[in-house]
């Protein structure tokens, strides 16, 4: 062993892996997809994926989320000397959550479309914050920001066509 070798800081890194399951099971739960009446009865764009893509893109999106976190986790050592990008990593969970929570929950297309315009800003910064640490931690981020710029296209449609 290395004397030097900082170790991981695990308490942290399991409260984060809990934080974005947790994001993660919210958002499944509150969105019904084409299964909830309201949702399927919305006049949506051509673009729209069929349920069965949200299903498979959207873990893939969180453990891309969560494997970038921890990498700035392992750089820094502890949550304390990560606290910017972390917080926003944080910050970021729960306005992804608030966005199931606005649209399907809420039926508040517009509320929803304000959440996913600052989640996108939230995620900027978060990429931002991330290269300090780790370069691959920030680009790890991309797939999340590209789906939601497209998620803020189907929002957009959804509030102007309905």
């Amino acid at each position: 062993m290395v004397a030097n070798a900082k170790a991981f800081p695990w308490g942290a890194g399991i409260l984060l892996l809990l934080a974005t399951v947790t994001a993660a099971a919210a958002g499944a739960v509150i969105s019904g997809g084409s299964a909830d009446p309201w949702y399927a009865a919305l006049h949506k764009p051509f673009l729209t994926p069929p349920d069965l893509l949200f299903a498979l893109v959207w873990p893939i999106l969180f453990v891309l989320m969560a494997a970038g976190a921890m990498l700035v986790l392992e750089r820094a050592g502890s949550f304390e000397r990560a606290i910017s990008p972390l917080g926003l990593y944080y910050t970021m969970l729960a306005f992804n959550a608030g966005w199931s929570l606005a649209f399907f929950g809420l039926q508040d297309v517009s509320l929803a479309l304000g959440i996913l315009v600052a989640l996108w800003l939230l995620i900027i910064a978060m990429m931002q914050d991330f290269w300090r640490y780790s370069h691959l931690a920030a680009l790890l981020q991309l797939p999340y920001l590209t789906w939601i710029s497209f998620a803020g296209y189907l929002n957009a449609f959804i509030l102007f066509a309905n």
